[in-house]
């Protein structure tokens, strides 16, 4: 069943032009005014609408903007006095050499709302007219983006290799003549073109002159089928974007986006010294030093006001020695005079030269003699001390002692001396080494620790002085003197170093408590913030989705009427559409009931490929009606695809009505869209396209009297 459509100039009726910054401003701030949030939570309002610097400077501890201040500093739209009057309609397309255009040809079109379709088979070029058109304003396509390398390269026509050369006559009402937008290739990549402009006046300049950059992406007066797909299943934000972009409300995207993304850095702010506590206390605790212990002990502590950060910041600012008496020894350590290997070596060598001695005297007569004689001289101290003692000490004889006896003793000790002499020089070289190994075997101090390396090798060097083998007595002072050497510079070396930094190791771990405590007060300032900025973005949200839904509504409305053409008989409902969630998470949603069945979600999971089509151009058509576009026309390319019968239908009703407001060209191989249009005799500039082997374009023109044009 067919049903013959009608279409009224009221369907489409013209919107006031979006709001620009300030006005949009404006509204939030009327909403702020009725609004019961306290001061702190409209101060993060009035800074999210200020933009990031404001918002940063309110978190760094700075005053609120004032609404005055807002107000003034919301970007106004920019409109060049000298620019063309808008909107701008297509007057003509001329190609050459591009794509499958081989010799010059040409579109001419009547500038001003109406309907086009031009009619074609595959390979006829028409899709060389529509890229060609936006590669001259845009000098890029959108289906070339997608394609591999290999295909981009083939933009360039075989038969007519001499010029690649686009352009586009543009004509708007008011103007004192047509603008034209030239693109000419003279390299062989695709992105060698340059571009051109001819103003109405005369003048000339680049493309980027006509400041339609944000417009072309705003408003896209190009749509192929591959962008009709990506419309509704490409990267939801991209649609996101673009919508709230024509209604004016990409300010507000942003102030959202800024407040959200402040409540996430104060909340990893605030969260931060609790992420990383674990692995502060790991490394306190492989600390020796006791200022460590007692960090971890602060740290520990529960209840209000825990941990005390002011004794924490305390603990981490101490560089001073851990412990004094240890600082006291070290000092004396730094000071320790030790040992010099030469004085070592002489002690060494006087020990082995006179145990030399000692092994020549022994056995000798004057070894015996000096042992009489030195027997004798301590038996006559004995009687000297005890003269009434007769008896021998040694061999108990009574009266052996007596003056006689120490006439006897004397003269013999005179006697043996002289003979004993050489001995007794080495007796008393060796006990001349003997003393000056004790004196260098000086006692371990009382201050030095006896657990420390050098305490315990200075240990065993005093218990040199114990032995009496002189080589014996050597070889401790030689091996173990030259250890205690060591061990004492060594020692004094590290004891001046750490006198030094006596902070010690403690440095290192004082650096990590010190940042921690930073971001702990970080953290409790955070936290203070995040209560009203986390009550203001609540209730921004829930203000910019009022706005939202305002502004969306003449075009959700406008999509919806598109859609009841677009799905004809069937039981499918467009709901509503929605713009909702922010950041990466920002999407437009599509309300939709299959069979009087409602459900929430992305209409796509939900309809065939045709009725995923028609939902794009729902979406899309309306766009090209918003007051803002600079842009009066609107180029498709192929919309028909994969539509049945009875959603043609509808579209060329549709494109009829969006015809009474806005130049439509289409591009189509399917006949079924001239037919359509013909049986509901709805006003169209019927075309046909052809292309012979040589790449030669002809566009026919309108037969009038086989397709009659009549307003309905």
């Amino acid at each position: 069943m067919v049903t013959t459509l009608t279409t009224g100039a009221e369907t489409f009726a013209e919107e006031p032009p979006p709001p620009d910054g300030a006005a949009t401003a404006a509204a939030v701030l009327g909403l702020l005014a009725r609004s019961p949030l306290d001061n702190g939570a409209r101060g993060w309002v009035l800074a999210a609408l200020s933009g990031e610097e404001a918002l940063e400077a309110l978190a760094g501890g700075g005053p609120a903007p004032e609404p005055s201040q807002v107000l003034h500093g919301a970007p106004e739209p920019q409109r060049d006095p000298g620019a063309v009057p808008r909107p701008v309609f297509l007057s003509r397309i001329g190609v050459q050499g591009f794509r499958g255009i081989g010799s010059p040809a040409a579109l001419e079109l009547t500038p001003g709302p109406g309907l086009t379709v031009v009619v074609g088979r595959n390979g006829s070029g028409k899709s060389s007219f529509a890229e060609a058109a936006e590669a001259a304003l845009t000098g890029r396509n959108l289906r070339w983006d997608a394609m591999p390398t290999a295909w981009r390269d083939g933009w360039r026509n075989l038969h007519h290799p001499e010029r690649t050369e686009v352009t586009v006559t543009l004509a708007a009402p008011g103007a004192d003549g047509p603008l034209r937008a030239t693109r000419v290739w003279d390299g062989d990549s695709v992105r060698s073109a340059r571009g051109r402009v001819e103003l109405p006046d005369g003048s000339s300049g680049p493309l980027s002159s006509l400041g339609w950059g944000p417009d072309l992406d705003r408003y896209r007066p190009f749509l192929s089928y591959d962008e009709l797909g990506r419309a509704v299943n490409g990267r939801a934000a991209e649609l996101y974007d673009t919508l709230t972009a024509v209604l004016g409300l990409t300010g507000l995207a942003d102030a959202e986006r800024g407040l959200a993304k402040t409540c996430s850095r104060l909340a990893r702010l605030r969260d931060r010294p609790r992420r990383d506590l674990d692995h502060l206390l790991a490394r306190l605790g492989e600390a020796t030093d006791p200022r460590a212990a007692r960090a971890v002990e602060l740290l520990g502590e529960q209840g209000p006001g825990a941990p005390d950060l002011d004794r924490l910041a305390a603990l981490a600012a101490d560089d001073g020695p851990a412990d004094p008496e240890a600082e006291r020894v070290l000092r004396r350590l730094r000071r320790l005079s030790v040992p010099e290997r030469s004085l070592i070596a002489d002690v060494v060598n006087e020990l082995r030269g006179a145990a030399m001695e000692l092994a020549m005297a022994a056995g000798t007569k004057g070894d015996r003699a000096r042992g009489v004689a030195d027997l004798l001289s301590r038996a006559l101290e004995h009687h000297e001390r005890h003269p009434a003692d007769s008896a021998c000490p040694a061999c108990g004889a009574e009266g052996a002692l007596g003056e006689e006896w120490v006439r006897r003793a004397r003269a013999e000790i005179d006697r043996l001396r002289p003979v004993a002499e050489s001995a007794s020089a080495a007796y008393e070289r060796a006990e001349a080494a003997r003393d000056q190994a004790r004196f260098l075997m000086a006692p371990k101090p009382s201050w030095l620790p006896a657990q420390s390396d050098l305490g315990r090798i200075w240990s065993e060097w005093e218990e040199g002085a114990g032995i009496t083998d002189l080589v014996e007595l050597a070889e401790h002072i030689e091996s173990t003197g030259r250890r205690l050497r060591s061990a004492a510079l060594a020692a004094r070396k590290d004891a001046g170093r750490r006198l030094d930094d006596p902070a010690g190791d403690w440095g290192e771990y004082a650096e990590m408590l010190a940042a921690w405590v930073e971001d702990a007060r970080a953290a409790v300032k955070a936290d203070g913030l995040l209560v009203s900025a986390h009550e203001a973005l609540d209730w921004f949200s829930a203000a910019a989705k009022e706005i939202r839904d305002e502004r969306l509504r003449p075009l959700a409305a406008q999509t919806e009427h598109v859609w009841q053409r677009l799905r004809q008989e069937r039981h499918i409902d467009l709901e509503s559409l929605r713009l909702v969630g922010r950041g990466a998470r920002r999407r437009v949603a599509v309300d939709v009931a299959v069979d009087g069945a409602e459900g929430e979600g992305n209409a796509p999971g939900l309809l065939s490929q045709g009725e995923f089509q028609a939902l794009a151009l729902s979406i899309c058509l309306p766009r090209t009606l918003a007051a803002g576009n600079p842009f009066g026309f609107l180029l498709l390319d192929d919309p028909v695809q994969a539509m049945d019968t009875e959603t043609v239908e509808g579209l060329a009703g549709v494109l009829a009505e969006v015809g009474a407001h806005r130049q439509i060209v289409v591009f189509t191989h399917d006949t079924r869209l001239p037919d359509a249009l013909r049986r509901l005799g709805l006003p169209a500039d019927l075309r046909a396209i052809e292309r012979d082997s040589l790449s030669n374009v002809r566009v026919a023109p309108p037969d009038l009297a086989e397709h009659p044009q009549r307003p309905v």
